[in-house]
Parts: C-alpha cells; sequence; structure tokens
C-alpha cells in the first residue's frame, strides 16, 4: 500500500467537500453556475488525478485503501470539466470494481454523472436536479421499471430514500440561502440608518 499517495487522495478529496459545505452553509452553492472557488480545486484535483492514474493505474483498495480508493473516484466524479478523462476513466473503473479494488456504487456515480453531462438518460438514477417546482428530481433514468434492482445489486438504497435524501439537503441549502440573504437585508438596513 503506498500510505502518501492514500493520504493525498484523501487530502484533496476533504478539502473538495469542505469547500462544498462551506458554501452549502454559507448559501453560496449554486449561486453561481460554478462557482470559482470550487472549480478551481475541481481544475487542480483533476490534473493531479490524471497523474496519478498515468503513473499507477486506477488507484484501487490495494495501492491506496479503501478510503484512498474512495477519494479517487469521488475526485474522478467531480471533474466535469473534461469530460474525456471522465469517460476514460470508465473502463478503468469497471475492471476495479470486478477485481474488487473498488466500489460498484463508484460505477454507479461514474456512469450516470458521464450519461448525463452526454445529455443520455442514466442508469442507476444517481444524479438529481430541480424540476420547475424547485422539487428534487432524478434526470432522465433509461430503464426506470428496474433501476431499484440494479441499484441494490451495487449496495445503493432505493431511488425513493436516496431521492428524500436529496430533497432534505436541496431544502437545507434553499433555507441557508435565504438565511444569508435576510442577513445581507439587515446589514443593508442598518447601514442606511
Amino acid at each position: 500500500m503506498n500510505e502518501q499517495l492514500k493520504k493525498e487522495l484523501i487530502s484533496m478529496a476533504d478539502e473538495d467537500q469542505r469547500v462544498l459545505q462551506e458554501l452549502h452553509e454559507s448559501g453560496e452553492l449554486g449561486t453561481v453556475e460554478y462557482h470559482p472557488k470550487i472549480k478551481h480545486i475541481h481544475e487542480r484535483n483533476t490534473s493531479r488525478i490524471k497523474e496519478i492514474i498515468r503513473e499507477n493505474g486506477w488507484p484501487g483498495n490495494d495501492l491506496v485503501g479503501t478510503q484512498g480508493a474512495d477519494a479517487a473516484w469521488y475526485i474522478t466524479q467531480h471533474s466535469v470539466l473534461d469530460t474525456e478523462f471522465m469517460n476514460s476513466c470508465l473502463p478503468l473503473l469497471q475492471d476495479a470494481v470486478a477485481n474488487k479494488q473498488a466500489e460498484g456504487r463508484h460505477l454507479a456515480f461514474l456512469v450516470d454523472r458521464t450519461l448525463t453531462m452526454a445529455g443520455k438518460p442514466q442508469k442507476y438514477g444517481t444524479q438529481f436536479k430541480n424540476n420547475e417546482d424547485g422539487e428534487i428530481v432524478s434526470f432522465p433514468i433509461e430503464n426506470p421499471e428496474i433501476v431499484d434492482d440494479l441499484r441494490v445489486d451495487l449496495g445503493l438504497e432505493t431511488l425513493a430514500e436516496r431521492t428524500g435524501y436529496m430533497q432534505k439537503l436541496e431544502d437545507e441549502r434553499v433555507n441557508n440561502r435565504k438565511r444569508l440573504t435576510n442577513k445581507v437585508k439587515l446589514c443593508e438596513e442598518r447601514t442606511t440608518i
């Protein structure tokens, strides 16, 4: 096991998660199409994960442990500015899952992310969006009648359970934005008095 690489991958993913959480809590997440703070991290992480994969192949459980493999997937999942790279990782991740070097859920999320980014229906129902009423709904699914079976096979919860969880996160984000907006209004009122 490469402990140094494991630590690096985990640190990269942790920074991504920390900044996303800060943007979520501040109400800034979703205020612009791609927030510059997180875009910068994604660009830097994408560049580095490409180097890691070029040098080592897919960073699986044997090389970086389960936490490192999870971080490698997470970083790749957020490489949205380089869809060619994301697509090139699909066969690597598929092999890693087949050889017990990565989790099936990693493959489900990356498959769906690449499909939805290409404007195609997803397979596993892992990608969501807001509908016109502000509710969370999944992007179109190729075979909705079997999606829960596919999800369970890869260790995922049902689509309804995941949708409920995603709606809860969205409600928190909206409430955080309202709180931020109210704070700004209050500050503006105080400065004009």
